[in-house]
């Protein structure tokens, strides 16, 4: 795809993987706009909205189709995270763990499809978790929500195959962003040398596979790629 004046919705842009992504594509050329909660500063357009409220993203998708005209691309990066052990996982944050991952995920595919479908052409890229492939300790509500998503974007990618639009999904593991909190264990010394790469990832290396996925000649459908040194192979 070409990238110059093409237009990318970029969900979490405010901050770790999702402000890493709007800057590698804004430097590609992109017109990149941004659906969070916290200001995104290196995007064109920022709107306010929590992606787990179904009419806030509708609305936000169509001010960006007002202000762009089509959308090329989107990326759906916005997350929620905290460690918690299984059994003490409040009905609370069951919730909200859903409603952000599975239906952030549901709302800006619904807003997004219906006119890359009609164009014939049109990107997707889930920013998912090597906790969907692999699961984790002290965050089971986290792991299954990211597993959730995911079937769900390899469902919405064979659907929509056949139109032209390619739906795939990143995994990232450990990441050094905000996102992952200071004290976690697994940003210890002691775990980060199990890692076969000895050191977490960076946002901009998972930016630089999201954008391969968005600009390259990929033949790919629902594939999950991981960046996660080596911690699920």
């Amino acid at each position: 795809m070409n990238a110059t004046s093409a237009t990318a919705v970029v969900t979490g842009a405010g901050s770790g993987i999702g402000a890493a992504i709007a800057h590698r594509l804004r430097a590609n050329g992109w017109n990149v706009a941004s659906i969070s909660r916290e200001p995104a500063p290196d995007t064109d357009m920022w709107l306010v909205a929590d992606v787990a409220d179904e009419n806030a993203v509708a609305n936000a998708i169509a001010a960006v189709q007002n202000s762009f005209g089509s959308i090329d691309a989107a990326v759906i990066c916005a997350g929620h995270y905290e460690e918690t052990t299984a059994l003490d996982i409040t009905q609370e944050s069951w919730d909200r763990m859903l409603r952000v991952h599975v239906g952030g995920l549901a709302h800006v595919c619904r807003s997004v499809l219906p006119d890359m479908r009609r164009r014939g052409t049109g990107r997707i890229v889930g920013i998912a978790s090597e906790r969907a492939i692999g699961g984790g300790s002290n965050d089971a509500h986290y792991a299954a929500a990211k597993a959730a998503a995911l079937s769900l974007l390899r469902s919405v990618a064979v659907e929509v195959a056949g139109d032209g639009i390619q739906v795939n999904a990143v995994a990232p593991g450990p990441c050094d962003t905000p996102l992952l909190p200071p004290d976690s264990w697994e940003r210890a010394e002691g775990f980060v040398q199990t890692l076969p790469a000895r050191r977490i990832a960076l946002p901009g290396e998972v930016a630089e596979l999201v954008r391969a996925l968005l600009e390259d000649d990929l033949f790919l459908c629902g594939e999950v790629l991981s960046v996660n040194s080596g911690t699920v192979i």
